[in-house]
């Protein structure tokens, strides 16, 4: 009997006609001509990588051991760590680009704390010099992580114990599906190893995995060109689209993957929100962990979720709990515009590139925006503080939803970062106040970039060579001296003045008595007078799209909430921090945001005095709105 996928029996069983494989074709050429694959020699890059990473897993796994039991040989010489891998990669959808979700499996002794303080230094001492590169561990994140470069491939590495086992097992299929493994794990934890078990369960609730990689890589990419993939800023994120294509897949097992893409659209666009979306049926019951499995007959939180989107191994999860109002309506529209494009690609009216074309978020979508600025000082204070707001965005979003003048508060899906150099406090004051001025330019950012990693790793190299030679020279005096036994070993001096170096070569005292007038005093460098100051900043903007008849726009109180919640944060430093908020017109948005043959909105003509009828009232108007969310930020 035939296996059946999912809760429900699936609408059609029915084999895929010529022209829906011959569509499938066009599709797969499509993809590999929008660059969504990466290069035989990258993938090849990615395994050496996890190579590497095991086995400084199993070096960190022995330090740990070490540190527990310096005497107890069998429990060091038994101590292994795995490396196992989830999200796109393990899917195997990821593109060129893609960051690497790595997870570190450790053994009940292991602990978090050791994981912080001995990895990182195990990824430097094992990897070769000048491999790992903008080295990062976030020990305070909600799922602690250690995110890093290696080999310039990102990689986000995260740590569980394995509370069950003293060891781990040695057989290379070992897995991660059992329920058990769970027990005794804080709700941190249990996130952190169900990352890799829902997506190794996806991939086997699914009835053809090639057919769903396929779909699961146009859906990605479609949603990311129509700025609705982003989990942090209130849409579904990876794992989201993953669970909506594989339930699509389940109710069609046998359609190819464009007929998937096209079904896709219909089926989520007329789904009967709040119904969950689910691969299986939800596990409960289980006492293996105390992290709360999503039920919103008791629990009010989960009554909250808009379109729960649900994940299907045990503890079950809403992946969706960000969705707000205008998200939801913005991902509904966009659901209903994919549906009738793809109508058209299958008919064979319209390629499948028109699918992928990029949103008008900041050309035609809308007249006003929000715009909010972090901005820091240093890099590694604006690493948090635009993190942090970036977190926070969608609150505000939430709040812009209650207003009666707004019909959608949609924000763009990621932030703008920019590297501003100024002068003087009046030129920081404008950065800090939203100005986007000062600013370098990326191509001359990855220059700089690039020539202080050239540089770093040349001076790797030399000091690596240095060190080689010290070695040898050090091997070949030790074994001459033990050959000529009469040789009277001598002593590399440190350099030092002329008349203590002279006093020595003649066999005299020397006074190695130093009196503080003898040390040079030391002095700072005074830097120039000119010297440029960078500040860094990251923008987010929201589109606002007013009701009909709304004739005023006062975000005073929003914005204002939103700014004192950001800042009454603990990461808040006011000396090196800032937080902004504007409301500005399509026209006013900066150069940077459109991409290639993209229009900038230009700036409406003023109507001549004689045709202005009601402009003072009307400028006055415009004026208070701008002044309303700007007097707050």
């Amino acid at each position: 009997m035939e296996r059946v996928y999912g809760v429900t029996a699936p609408i059609t069983t029915a084999l895929p006609t010529e022209r829906e494989k011959e569509s499938n074709e066009e599709l797969a050429r499509e993809l590999r001509a929008q660059g969504n694959f990466e290069a035989p020699a990258e993938s090849q890059k990615r395994l050496d990588i996890l190579r590497e990473l095991g086995k400084m897993a199993d070096e960190f796994v022995k330090r740990a051991a070490a540190e527990k039991e310096s005497k107890n040989t069998f429990l060091i010489r038994n101590a292994r760590g795995r490396i196992f891998t989830y999200g796109s990669y393990r899917l195997g959808v990821y593109g060129p680009g893609s960051d690497m979700d790595t997870l570190v499996v450790a053994p009940k002794y292991v602990t978090a704390e050791q994981y912080f303080r001995l990895f990182p230094t195990i990824l430097q001492e094992m990897a070769p010099p000048g491999a790992i590169t903008d080295l990062n561990p976030v020990p305070d994140a909600f799922v602690p992580i250690i995110k890093f470069e290696f080999h310039d491939i990102s990689v986000d590495l995260i740590f569980c114990a394995i509370q069950m086992l003293t060891e781990l097992p040695s057989d290379k299929d070992w897995n991660l599906a059992d329920n058990r493994l769970l027990r005794g794990l804080t709700e941190s934890a249990v996130r952190s190893l169900n990352g890799t078990r829902v997506t190794d369960e996806i991939l086997n609730l699914v009835p053809e995995p090639a057919t769903f990689r396929l779909a699961i890589r146009a859906i990605k990419l479609w949603a990311e060109r129509k700025a609705v993939y982003s989990n942090i800023l209130g849409y579904p994120g990876g794992i989201a689209w993953n669970i909506m294509v594989a339930r699509v897949c389940q109710l069609y097992p046998k359609a190819t993957s464009a007929v998937i893409v096209r079904k896709f659209f219909t089926i989520m666009g007329q789904w009967p929100w709040p119904l969950p979306v689910l691969l299986k049926d939800i596990e409960y019951g289980l006492t293996v962990t105390q992290s709360q499995v999503w039920n919103p007959k008791i629990n009010p939180s989960d009554r909250a979720h808009r379109m729960p989107i649900i994940t299907p191994s045990y503890p079950s999860m809403c992946t969706t709990h960000n969705v707000c109002q205008s998200s939801m309506m913005a991902i509904q529209r966009e659901l209903k515009e994919g549906a009738a494009i793809s109508d058209l690609i299958l008919e064979g009216k319209a390629p499948w590139s028109a699918l992928f074309t990029k949103s008008p978020f900041f050309t035609t979508a809308f007249k006003f925006y929000l715009t909010v600025t972090a901005s820091s000082k240093t890099p590694e204070d604006h690493k948090k503080w635009s993190g942090f707001v970036e977190s926070r965005v969608r609150h505000l979003v939430g709040k812009l939803d209650l207003h009666p003048s707004i019909q959608l508060a949609r924000p763009f899906n990621h932030g703008f970062k920019r590297v501003h150099r100024c002068k003087t406090d009046g030129q920081i004051e404008e950065i800090q106040a939203g100005s986007v001025a000062y600013q370098v330019k990326e191509e001359e950012l990855k220059k700089e970039k690039l020539e202080a990693e050239t540089k770093a790793k040349a001076e790797i190299k030399v000091k690596a060579e240095a060190e080689t030679e010290v070695k040898v020279e050090a091997e070949t005096k030790v074994k001459t001296e033990g050959e000529n036994t009469d040789i009277v070993p001598t002593v590399k001096m440190e350099k030092t003045d002329d008349a203590a170096t002279a006093a020595a070569v003649k066999g005299e005292d020397v006074d190695t008595e130093v009196s503080l007038a003898d040390v040079p005093e030391h002095k700072p460098e005074t830097p120039p007078a000119d010297k440029m100051i960078e500040i860094y900043t990251t923008n987010h903007y929201i589109g606002l799209e007013l009701k009909p008849g709304a004739k005023s726009l006062d975000l005073s109180k929003e914005v204002g909430d939103f700014k004192s919640r950001c800042m009454n944060s603990e990461l808040y430093n006011r000396e090196t921090m800032c937080l902004t908020v504007l409301n500005i017109r399509n026209w006013e948005l900066p150069d940077d945001v459109f991409g290639p043959g993209e229009v900038k909105p230009a700036r409406p003509k003023r109507k001549r005095p004689a045709e202005a009828g009601q402009q003072p009232n009307g400028e006055q108007q415009n004026t208070k709105r701008r002044q309303t969310a700007t007097v707050a930020g």
